[in-house]
């Protein structure tokens, strides 16, 4: 079977406090971009994994892989062939790692025979697990795995950008000035009229890691300040820990227009994808 695993991406992202065991408390409206990594998956006697692609490089294909410790996490003992066809960023701050392993866990559901683990089950795996796992666009909080439907989302398109710079999310969370954040506003029952509307209401919200992260690598900055300038793009900002940067956009063609100019951009990678309702 072939299954897609979609981008992630926190539209806002507020820091609301930090556990006694060190877990950062969030509080995340999350979407996913129509663009992401493929997985295919096989019967087979013995796990195994195999990493292609445009993005393969520095994957590793063993147990390091977030792919093969959700198989394990799911049903020691079982096997899979699963092979990675790699499009996203490693560690760019949109869920690359984490998008994979859920679609891990739904083809290899379907191929055992097996119900799918709990949002709490997987957050052994990481944080943007549960969300991934879940699938559709949500407000996410606690440490990953209190998840809620968003209302219906407008037309949205999404052009992402990562200047190709690694930036260390530990590092980033100690640097934030204050863990004790105002969680988002109260989002709208009925949703958002459009685009514009979306737009206005993330206006009020934050990405409180984006300062520490820009602070740490300036590249991040010199992309958002890209973003901005492009014709049509209603905002801009860091997703995640960094260092993908995000543009929203009302329409199909002023994305479009702005991924081919800011692709030009030596050492950057960059994409254009309809938002997934």
């Amino acid at each position: 079977m072939r299954l897609f695993a979609p981008a992630k991406v926190n539209l806002a992202l507020h820091v609301t406090g930090r556990r006694d065991d060190g877990y950062h408390l969030l509080d995340s409206l999350v979407v996913f971009a129509d663009i992401g990594d493929w997985l295919d998956i096989a019967p087979t006697e013995a796990l195994g994994l195999t990493v292609s692609g445009p993005r393969a490089a520095g994957v590793p294909a063993d147990r390091r892989n977030l792919i093969w410790r959700a198989a394990e996490l799911f049903a020691p003992g079982q096997g899979a062939a699963i092979t990675l066809d790699k499009h996203l960023p490693h560690a760019g701050g949109i869920g690359g790692g984490s998008a994979d392993a859920a679609a891990a866990l739904r083809g290899l559901s379907t191929l055992w025979g097996l119900p799918l683990p709990s949002a709490e089950a997987v957050l052994a795996l990481g944080a943007d697990v549960p969300v991934c796992l879940f699938g559709r666009p949500a407000r996410m909080s606690g440490i990953g795995e209190t998840l809620v439907p968003l209302p219906s989302l407008p037309p949205l398109w999404i052009v992402l950008v990562n200047p190709g710079v690694e930036v260390p999310t530990g590092a980033v969370f100690k640097a934030l000035v204050t863990a004790d954040n105002p969680p988002l506003p109260e989002i709208p029952a009925e949703g958002w009229q459009d685009a514009a509307a979306l737009a206005a209401w993330l206006a009020q919200t934050r990405n409180d890691l984006e300062p520490p992260a820009r602070a740490q690598v300036p590249e991040i900055g010199r992309a958002l300040d890209a973003l901005d300038d492009c014709p049509g793009c209603l905002m801009a900002r860091m997703s995640g820990s960094g260092g993908t940067c995000f543009g929203l956009f009302a329409e199909a063609g002023p994305a479009h227009l702005a991924a081919d100019n800011l692709g030009a951009e030596e050492g950057w990678w960059v994409a254009q994808a309809p938002v997934r309702a």
